[in-house]
């Protein structure tokens, strides 16, 4: 299973999902393939956002190496499952998703809600969006461990 986390920038929400994702599925032996991207190209191989490594390191995720990217139509038959951050994101993958593509996408939080993006807030949002994330990812896997 190959699993793609999508945000606007991939330097707030879906580094953090990936480096979730990542991590729990090594505690529960789970063989998966996480990535992350954005639908836009405005962090193109930058680090994720300083705030965002700060609050995933305090949970003991490492997001340092990730640099950010933008989707790419290969991504729609290279990861099973496309999870966006939002709708606006997953609204944005419909419209790039070529015909023949095979990948499921949807809202990573398994309620259908937004993740909000914490990029012009303060810690505070990050640590929110994070156990959104956390929250999702827990769900996530459980359904995969099945």
């Amino acid at each position: 299973m190959r699993i793609l986390c999508i945000c606007l920038g991939n330097i707030c929400r879906s580094p953090m999902a990936e480096g979730a994702l990542r991590r729990m599925a090594e505690q529960t032996g789970l063989a998966i393939e996480v990535d992350s991207a954005g639908t836009g190209a405005y962090h193109i191989g930058n680090p994720p956002d300083p705030r965002g490594l700060e609050v995933a390191a305090a949970r003991g995720y490492d997001n340092t190496t990730q640099r950010a990217r933008q989707v790419e139509t290969a991504d729609f038959q290279t990861f099973d499952l496309l999870l966006a951050m939002d709708a606006s994101n997953l609204a944005t993958l419909r419209r790039l998703c070529p015909q023949n593509a095979e990948a499921e996408l949807r809202l990573f939080h398994p309620d259908g809600l937004d993740i909000p993006d914490p990029y012009y807030g303060d810690i505070p949002d990050y640590e929110h969006a994070l156990d959104m994330v956390e929250e999702s990812a827990r769900a996530l896997i459980a359904t995969l461990s099945r």
